[in-house]
């Protein structure tokens, strides 16, 4: 028997794929993960998967050949992404060296070996092509992703199998309620609506006005749709995954709040209405992230389409309406109404 291998699995981007795996029909999944905090388990609750392993037991059972021969494929979610963490030596073992390890194993085994990388590499530049000059990470984080694609792109000139890196923007969807502080906007924007309703955002910099910071917000069942491709259709290269679009905080504050008022039988509002109610408000940017924070990103996808891939990614207003109308019906999420 062949087995999919989803690191990360129980985790945001990863649980999505099992679950979408599943509704392709494949369910022999082997799902790794390191269940800390225990509760990311819901995120597996309605996934089919084979087997279940702790990252360190998973390593030891690769380390030792078990699974040699067994391999369909690996989508290598796991990691620390936790942007803020400083400890460096924690980050670089979590994202670094276990993704190293992996992506020798399946080179060697001929395996294809799919990963996430991140669109920190580009730390504050305002190029996002997927070369080495606008590559500058701004934390430990994004070298920890920077220093992995530069293995890689040494590797692919002699690899024998697939090896397709997708450097993530700013995901946001259904499952990343586990991620605490580290979670998208657009859940943080859903959960400060709903229990007090307005919505903060930070005050302009560098240059952006108030809420205008500009992001490539992508939604994850696109994230999830371009993985699915490249382990049917091949491919190797490392790849910008977002929607191509730059959108302000304010577009995703403003297609949450609307999202929810529908479901109140509210009419819909536009930002300088929700400004002068007091439903956005803008607080001041935190010192700790001065020099360290994208003010603006947005995917460069020629290498994508030139890849093969074509499908369209959802805008800010469709991926945020979708996402909020699925917390609305979730028995996870609190019913309180603003006043």
């Amino acid at each position: 028997m062949l087995y999919t291998i989803v690191t990360g699995a129980a985790g945001f981007i990863g649980a999505n794929l099992v679950k979408a795996l599943n509704q392709c029909g494949v369910t022999d999944i082997i799902a790794v993960d390191h269940l800390e905090p225990a509760d990311k388990f819901r995120n597996l609750v309605d996934c089919e998967i084979a087997e279940y392993f702790d990252k360190s037991e998973f390593m030891h059972l690769i380390e030792g050949g078990h699974f040699d021969g067994s391999i369909e494929a690996i989508l290598h979610q796991g990691a620390c992404s936790d942007t803020m963490e400083t400890d460096g030596q924690y980050m670089m073992a979590n994202n670094y060296r276990y993704s190293l390890s992996l992506l020798d194993y399946c080179l060697d085994e001929e395996v294809p070996f799919l990963y996430a990388s991140s669109a920190s590499v580009y730390g504050g530049g305002n190029v996002f092509e997927e070369s080495r000059e606008h590559e500058a990470p701004l934390n430990i984080y994004g070298y920890s992703k920077f220093l992995f694609d530069q293995v890689v792109r040494r590797r692919l000139i002699d690899a024998n199998s697939q090896v397709a890196g997708f450097r993530y923007f700013n995901v946001y969807g259904p499952r990343e309620q586990h991620k605490g502080r580290m979670a998208s906007v657009a859940f943080h924007h859903f959960n400060q609506y709903r229990t007090t309703g307005k919505v903060k955002l930070f005050e302009g910099c560098d240059g952006y006005g108030n809420g205008e910071q500009r992001r490539d917000f992508v939604f994850v069942d696109d994230v999830v749709r371009v993985n699915l491709h490249f382990l049917d259709r091949g491919g190797s290269g490392i790849f910008n995954l977002g929607s191509g679009r730059a959108q302000p905080f304010n577009d995703v504050a403003v297609a949450t709040v609307n999202a929810c008022r529908a479901v109140e039988g509210k009419p819909v509002l536009a930002l300088a209405d929700m400004v002068a109610q007091g439903i956005i408000e803008y607080i001041d940017f935190p010192e700790a992230l001065k020099g360290k924070y994208q003010s603006y990103t947005q995917a460069d996808l020629t290498r994508l389409r030139e890849a093969g891939y074509d499908g369209e990614f959802a805008t800010v207003e469709e991926g945020v309406a979708q996402y909020a109308q699925a917390r609305l019906k979730s028995d996870d999420v609190m019913v309180v109404t603003p006043a």
